[in-house]
């Protein structure tokens, strides 16, 4: 497994053959000990619209990359094992299964068609990852403890030896400046936030963040 020391969220990612394969977007860390099992990425040639028709799921363009399947990583650049052609065989991140619909709501939705009126179908959002593992992404809530208070919002992560070392975050409302929240503050996290337990007095002690590669 690579080191990861530089990665970053919005890094660019190659193939195996140098050719730029799409943007990490996201992280896929486990719930506990935040090792890192996956990357999403943003496929670089759209996978919008791509319909798994034995599951009936409406998919979207990210992937999902094994950590296993990156070679290295520095600061602006992930270099996979993967060619291009095995980077689009990857499991999709994200799909929407169909909600089954009454007669009712069918008869609606066939009126609405006719009509030329029909919205997005109502469908559920499935994340491609196993129980236990989380997603980490940019502009992700980070709270307070259990206070219902935003500290602020994920802005990158920092890793060390392939294990999430710490978060950076824009506080919000205190000052306008990217600070490190190590990840031996965050109490619990799940895909929707990362709670942190601090004062709010602890929070002007966090360090900036300096980014050495703008």
């Amino acid at each position: 497994m690579p080191e990861l020391s530089d990665f970053h969220l919005g890094a660019a990612v190659v193939d195996s053959d140098g050719q730029k394969a799409g943007t990490v977007v996201s992280v896929i860390v486990d719930e506990k000990g935040f090792e890192a099992r996956a990357l999403v990425v943003k496929d670089e040639a759209t996978l919008a619209g791509r319909l798994l028709s034995a599951e009936k799921l409406f998919t979207t363009d990210e992937v999902v990359i094994p950590i296993t399947a990156v070679e290295s990583a520095t600061h602006d650049l992930v270099r996979l094992s993967l060619s291009g052609a095995d980077i689009r065989k990857q499991p999709l991140y994200l799909s929407y299964r169909r909600e089954p619909l009454s007669p009712e709501d069918a008869v609606v939705e066939t009126g609405e068609l006719i009509g030329g009126g029909l919205g997005l179908p109502k469908a559920e959002e499935i994340a491609n990852k196993p129980a236990g593992e989380i997603e980490i992404e940019s502009g992700e809530n980070v709270m307070l403890g259990t206070t219902g208070h935003r500290l602020g919002t994920v802005r990158d992560v920092l890793f060390d030896q392939g294990k999430l070392a710490a978060v950076v975050i824009r506080p919000e409302g205190f000052f306008r400046r990217d600070v490190v929240l190590p990840i031996s503050s965050i109490e619990r996290a799940d895909d929707m936030a990362l709670f942190a337990r601090l004062d709010e007095s602890d929070i002007e002690n966090l360090k900036p963040f300096v980014d050495a590669e703008p």
